[in-house]
């Protein structure tokens, strides 16, 4: 038996096969045969140091007297030397912490060899000497490595790739990538030159690899590299945190000249790269988006979540998990995960599993149940809601009006009344852009749900109740059901894009960015007074075209467009109009004081009569008397214009 068992195991798995076991250990023969040649060098240039360190005090005398102290002077730096770990140094990957080390341990050598000579009973030929065999210990010890580094990275310059790149930036990150290109043994690239992103460099150096200008200057730059014969082939970004403004000029540089734009890894990984295989990322579309950091009130969004029961509805969404996502870091004495999307629940359950020991409850619900809503809050008792689940895909809603109507606004009276009644200090409605002159059953639904969470703010405001908090944004880049996924799919297929409208806009947010202005809005209203039922409004910078959106992708996955990929243009779909508002025209925004929100002050109504027209509405959607639902969404939201066939004409713009 025991036979027919090795017998049946692979090749792999016995040492004198030739499996991984004998790999290992050839690795491991050749790393101590690497640290037993290290060892052999350093103690021969110590002991040319005894020589040189004498012949350099009197250059008359005997330098080789006596004979043993030569040998003395390498077992002095073995001794030494042990703990600056000379023995481990990659001479290749020779850094200045390197030649720090073998400084130290030059001094601690010269020390432990003329302490021997005491011992011995001989003395130095000069009191000098201490001295003067550290300096030929540093020269001896240091010069090999730094010679073999540059010789090293000569080579790899010599025999580097074919491909030309030009390096945009020129800090750290450009730095990083030239050492971790400088320790290629066959470098897939060459460096031409650097553009600097902000003041003129021109003519410094880094690494001896020239800044030929600023990335303002980078069509006239690439002009002249064109005309010497040096053109790069791709454009590579180093710094991390270049603004996407910069990017999106960068990139229209790029398609005009014919070349690609890509990423260097990450910092932290060239960092830790070593004599691994460089290789570079492409850009991501959210890099397009990259701003200026907005600086957060994370003190205050620690008190407002640490320690508290947290409920968010909607939580397998995009929106709704990274919620979850940012308030589990907080710290939540629990966390109540609230979808009627079983996978959706499971998986964003999983990865708060994964990345940490947030006592969490996964709770299938419909936010349109009334019983069961009040259910959970009764048995969690919350102190604070973020009410993100919705119908938000303005067609679908729009075949489905009834289902969008119980949904965003049956839904969030639903959770609204139940976590008062619970107790909660703060609910957090998630609105949308399109809830601002409505033209689709989706944005009406949603400014409905805006008007009831005023109206129930402005009471709890008055009585000392629940806070009711609505924060209002544009959309999320990369969400589930977006414009960017399908273009996605589309690339992958090979076109051609399908884009509504050439003129069609949209004010887009990453994801991350979006929810971390969330809580901030969270925390300055629940510490701010607002009488008026005012709503936190997101500043979402500048519309973006789609249309330049898709080409913009085209362009990263490296193709041209209308080229290579073909654009297409179908026609607006029925709820949909070319611009998106953030305000409506008789609310102006107001200052918060909190970087990145801006208040608007829509009408407010009463919120019995608000709620009783919900009630309303559910009755009438139940009951599917779709025209009746729709005549009484008019009328609480009169400025509701109904885009119901797609047509421009019938777009509010």
């Amino acid at each position: 038996m025991l036979a027919k068992t090795m017998a049946s195991r692979p090749a792999a798995f016995w040492p004198h096969r030739g499996g991984p076991i004998i790999s290992c250990r050839m690795a491991t023969h050749r790393s101590f045969l690497r640290i037993g040649v290290n060892i052999g060098l350093d103690g021969a240039l110590a002991a040319l140091a005894v020589p040189l360190a004498r012949w350099l005090i009197n250059p008359l005398g005997d330098p080789f007297y006596p004979l043993w102290t030569i040998l003395w002077g390498a077992v002095a730096l073995l001794l030494a030397g042990a703990p600056f770990r000379l023995s481990t140094q990659y001479w290749r990957f020779a850094t200045l912490g390197d030649l720090v080390g073998v400084g130290a341990a030059s001094v601690a050598a010269a020390a432990v060899f003329t302490l021997g000579l005491v011992v011995a009973g001989v003395s130095p030929s000069s009191p000098a000497l201490p001295m003067v065999h550290t300096m030929a210990l540093m020269l001896l010890l240091g010069l090999p490595r730094v010679a073999y580094r540059m010789m090293q990275e000569s080579s790899a310059a010599e025999t580097a790739g074919e491909q030309d790149v030009l390096l945009i930036g020129a800090g750290e990150g450009a730095d990083l990538f030239l050492r971790a290109l400088s320790g290629e043994r066959n470098a897939p690239f060459r460096v031409v030159g650097l553009l600097s992103l902000g003041q003129a460099q021109t003519g410094r150096r880094i690494h001896n690899t020239p800044i030929l200008g600023s990335v303002g200057e980078a069509d006239a730059i690439l002009d002249r590299l064109r005309a010497e014969d040096r053109m790069p082939s791709a454009l590579v970004v180093t710094d991390a945190d270049l603004p996407g403004a910069t990017l999106a000029a960068l990139m229209a540089v790029a398609d005009r000249q014919g070349l690609r734009v890509s990423r260097a890894p990450r910092p932290t990984a060239l960092d830790a790269a070593g004599p691994t295989r460089l290789e570079l990322k492409p850009v991501a579309i959210e890099d397009l988006l990259n701003r200026p950091q907005l600086p957060l009130d994370r003190d205050g969004m620690a008190r407002l979540v640490h320690g508290k029961c947290v409920v968010v509805t909607g939580a397998g969404g995009s929106i709704g998990s990274e919620l979850a996502r940012q308030v589990a870091a907080l710290v939540p004495q629990r966390l109540v995960l609230l979808d009627n999307n079983e996978y959706a629940l499971w998986q964003i359950d999983q990865e708060l599993g994964e990345l940490g020991s947030v006592v969490r409850d996964c709770i299938i619900a419909d936010v349109r149940d009334a019983g069961r809503i009040a259910a959970v809050m009764e048995q969690f008792r919350p102190e604070l809601v973020f009410h993100a689940a919705a119908l938000k895909h303005v067609p679908l809603v729009e075949f489905n009006p009834l289902e969008g109507l119980q949904t965003n606004a049956l839904g969030t009276r639903n959770v609204a009344d139940a976590a008062r009644a619970a107790g909660a200090r703060a609910m957090v409605l998630i609105s949308t852009d399109k809830a601002v002159n409505p033209t689709s059953v989706m944005g009406a639904a949603k400014r409905l749900a805006e008007m009831y969470c005023q109206a129930l703010d402005i009471d709890g405001m008055a009585k000392g109740g629940m806070r009711c908090i609505t924060v209002r944004f544009g959309n999320v880049l990369g969400s589930t059901g977006s414009v960017v996924p399908l273009f996605q799919r589309q690339l992958a297929r090979g076109g051609p894009l399908t884009v509504t409208h050439p003129d069609m806009q949209r004010y887009f947010m990453t994801v991350r960015e979006a929810v971390g202005l969330v809580l901030e809005a969270s925390v300055a209203g629940v510490a701010t007074r607002i009488d008026d039922g005012g709503i936190f409004v997101l500043d979402m910078g500048e519309p973006v075209k789609i249309v330049d959106l898709a080409r913009n992708m085209i362009r990263l996955a490296g193709l041209r467009p209308e080229i290579d990929v073909e654009i297409q243009f179908t026609g607006l779909r029925p709820g949909e109009k070319l611009y998106e508002e953030m305000f409506h025209g008789s609310e102006p925004p107001r200052p918060t004081g909190f970087p990145g929100l801006l208040m608007a002050t829509p009408r407010t109504a009463d919120p019995a009569i608000v709620g009783r027209a919900i009630d309303e509405i559910a009755a009438a959607c139940r009951g599917g008397q779709a025209r009746l639902a729709m005549s009484m969404l008019r009328r609480m939201v009169p400025e509701f214009d109904h885009n119901q066939d797609g047509s421009a004409g019938s777009v509010r713009v």
